[in-house]
Parts: structure tokens; C-alpha cells; sequence
């Protein structure tokens, strides 16, 4: 299953898939095993690569359409985060598992500019 962020046509769409580095033909596009012609933002999808084995792609991995700007891997990012009852001090090196669409991903809080309590 993937989120899309953007539209995608099953038509021929050459995708590159991030962190693999992988680059193929998508065949189909489904969503609860109905092909799709077209699928929209957020749309819970399955898409379909040629030459493209289950063991070469991971939970999490990105792809694009290859005629836009390739995905690339982010070495850091800045997040306005929102915690709710937790129940130790936060601080910067704290490594909570964040929610990316469908996987979990390990994140390390290197500085925490600002704090709000509330």
C-alpha cells in the first residue's frame, strides 16, 4: 500500500524508487484490487513495476515519476512535532519512532529549537 502525494497515471509512467535506486515502468495502478486509470493525492494505492522483484524495494521506500525530479534520500529535516502525555523529559538525542504513511522510522532529535508547554 502507498500514500501519494501527488497524481499518478497508469499510463507508461517510468517511476524511480528512492534509496534503491531503481528505475522501471509501472504497469498498473489498483486501489482494493481495481485497476485505476488515474490516482489522486492521498489515494491508498498499489502500483505494479516491471522487472521489479518484492525483494528489491522496503516498506517506506519513495518513488516518483522519473520525468519530474527523482526522489532523493534527506539526511536531516526540520518538523514541527506535537507531543501528548508522554511521560519523560524530551531533549535533544531523544529517538522516538515517527509515522511515515505506512512505515515507522527512527528519528533523532538533534536540536530542539523551541519548546511550547501548554
Amino acid at each position: 500500500m502507498n500514500s501519494l502525494l501527488s497524481r499518478m497515471s497508469s499510463r507508461s509512467v517510468v517511476m524511480t524508487i528512492a534509496r534503491a535506486m531503481i528505475t522501471s515502468e509501472c504497469k498498473s495502478v489498483e486501489m482494493h484490487h481495481d485497476a485505476f486509470k488515474l490516482a489522486v493525492s492521498i489515494d491508498q494505492t498499489r502500483f505494479n513495476l516491471k522487472y521489479v522483484s518484492i525483494n528489491d524495494i522496503k516498506r517506506g521506500f519513495v518513488c516518483r515519476d522519473s520525468k519530474q525530479d527523482t526522489p532523493k534520500k534527506a539526511e536531516s529535516f526540520q518538523a514541527k512535532v506535537y507531543v501528548l502525555q508522554h511521560l519523560i523529559q524530551i531533549q535533544n538525542g531523544y529517538t522516538p519512532d515517527l509515522d511515515c504513511h505506512t512505515s515507522h522510522i527512527a528519528c533523532k532529535f538533534k536540536e530542539i529549537p523551541s519548546k511550547i508547554d501548554r
